[in-house]
């Protein structure tokens, strides 16, 4: 049977996007050129609206035991350490995952594809995409596999592909942007002494170093900017970056596992989507390493796009839904992009901008940043993307209370332990009432098979911003599409049939 939707990669976006789907009950073919999932990737940090997503896939909690919270960034200068940031629950009262989570990509590979496979998906590995072509009925590739070329009929086709996506290159998408100038550098080591468990930072003009715990070895990841004598090697090894790098994270390396060199860019593809094909994560997007939120922002993509297709593949939604995943992504990758390069060439800048950060603001307005609850706040919501909104997207309309259309729903625990996240776990359009339905509410949800939750007044539906007795349409990704101040059944109804939107009846034991 020709699968529906054709996923071209399996790193994190590749494999989130054909978890979800094939949860959505849409039939999925995953392929990979790499022999496997991959051994010297850098990415490191979870984030809090990751770990909601897995939390509606019924695996958050594994994962966040595979990993280490980050209680603390330690920032280090000249040798010596200059200012600490301490990151323990920093996002308490806005997440069930009010933390920095490390958990570094290869083993956060492994374990998706376990989960994938556990779905009867078996990625399927040593194969390219040649070529492909498409038209009105559907996408027609030729795949290649130890000299065979086999051929592929889907519906549709996703890249999530890489900075050198084959997808992206045959649709001659821009991917314009820059390159930094120095080559980085990723290791896997174990260390000396007590076991570090938190984010160890050092920060100079033109030196960039990074150590991060990896739970499942006992080893550090470490990260950064190669010195500019080991630069000039044909193939530089940990040796050539011993000597700077112990003395700049203060620590001293007895076993290396591997080593391995890279190139940092920012660029961003000039679309996301051409008719039945789509990109998503660093085919579409890549960052510079600041604040670890290129491989999030990845999942973020697969989340968006999976339940679109889905419904559209279904026959639950009109074919123009699909248009909303570029106009909704590709406005927060460009911002992204644009103020993550930013950050991250101040901080290695050798200019005056650069040295005022590193030497005045990092150990001087931090410590005092620390103590003020609103400004760690504020750093949480940037870090863990709970923060992302779509108020331009044509699914979003109205406002009740703080909360906007296109805005992600506010987490609110309940008295019995459970909470307003729970019901989510379905990957369907629900809506939801923090104090009374009003009964043509109810009939009217009753009517389109759309599943209502009522939950009751509380401080904490009032602290997170909600309205009383508003309704908000929640969809399958957990953002709120409408926010209905009074319970406006016609604004529910014009998007409906605007989209020629079928829920899904509640499900009941």
């Amino acid at each position: 049977m020709a699968p529906q939707v054709l996923i071209v990669g399996a790193g994190p976006t590749g494999l989130v996007l054909a978890i979800r789907l094939a949860r959505h009950g849409v039939g999925v073919r995953i392929i990979d050129k790499n022999s496997g999932p991959g051994q010297a990737s850098r990415a490191m940090a979870v984030h809090a609206r990751t770990l909601e997503f897995y939390r509606q896939l019924g695996f958050a909690d594994v994962v966040v035991n595979l990993g280490i919270k980050i209680e603390a960034i330690h920032l280090r200068e000249g040798g010596e350490d200059v200012a600490e940031l301490p990151l323990k629950d920093i996002g308490a009262g806005l997440s069930p995952y009010p933390f920095v989570l490390a958990f570094p990509q290869d083993d956060h590979e492994r374990f998706l594809v376990e989960q994938l496979k556990a779905m009867g998906v078996e990625v399927e590995w040593n194969t390219e995409l040649e070529s492909f072509t498409q038209d009105e009925w559907g996408v027609r590739a030729v795949l290649e596999r130890d000299g065979d070329r086999i051929a592929c009929s889907s519906a549709y086709l996703c890249g999530c592909d890489g900075a050198r996506s084959r997808v992206r290159e045959s649709l001659k998408f821009d991917f314009s942007g820059g390159t930094y100038e120095h080559l980085y550098y990723v290791a896997d080591v174990k260390t000396s002494g007590p076991e570090n468990r938190d984010l160890v930072g050092h920060l100079g003009a033109n030196t960039f170093a990074l150590m991060l715990p990896v739970r499942s070895r006992g080893m550090q990841r470490l990260i950064g900017i190669l010195p500019p004598q080991a630069e000039a090697l044909p193939e530089p090894n940990f040796e050539d970056v011993r000597p700077v790098l112990e003395p700049l994270l203060g620590i001293k390396v007895e076993q290396v596992n591997w080593f391995s060199t890279y190139r940092v860019h920012h660029r961003v593809a000039s679309q996301f989507r051409s008719d039945r094909c789509f990109l998503g994560g660093d085919a579409a997007h890549i960052h510079s390493p600041a604040g670890g939120q290129g491989m999030n922002t990845g999942i973020g993509d697969a989340v968006n796009l999976s339940w679109k297709l889905a419904q559209v593949l279904q026959g639950r939604a009109e074919s123009t839904l699909l248009d909303t995943y570029q106009a909704e992504r590709i406005v927060f990758a460009r911002k992204l992009v644009a103020t993550t390069d930013r950050a991250f060439q101040m901080i290695v800048s050798q200019g005056a901008g650069g040295q005022l950060l590193r030497g005045w603001l990092m150990p001087h307005v931090f410590p005092v940043l620390a103590g003020f609850a609103a400004a760690r706040r504020t750093l949480f919501k940037t870090l863990s993307q709970v923060q992302i909104h779509y108020p331009d997207s044509h699914l979003s309309a109205g406002r009740a209370g703080d909360v906007i259309g296109g805005d992600r729903l506010p987490w609110v625990p309940q008295p019995d332990g459970e909470d307003n996240f729970s019901a989510l776990q379905t990957l369907d359009w629900q809506l939801h009432v923090y104090g009374q339905p009003s009964a043509l509410l109810g009939a009217a949800a009753r009517e389109v098979s759309l599943p209502l939750h009522v939950y009751p007044w509380s401080d904490a539906a009032d602290d997170a911003g909600l309205l009383r007795d508003a309704a908000y349409l929640i969809r399958p990704d957990m953002h709120v599409a409408l926010a209905l101040p009074r319970q406006e059944l016609d604004t529910l109804r014009n998007l409906v049939e605007r989209y020629h939107l079928r829920f899904a009846p509640a499900k009941t034991d």
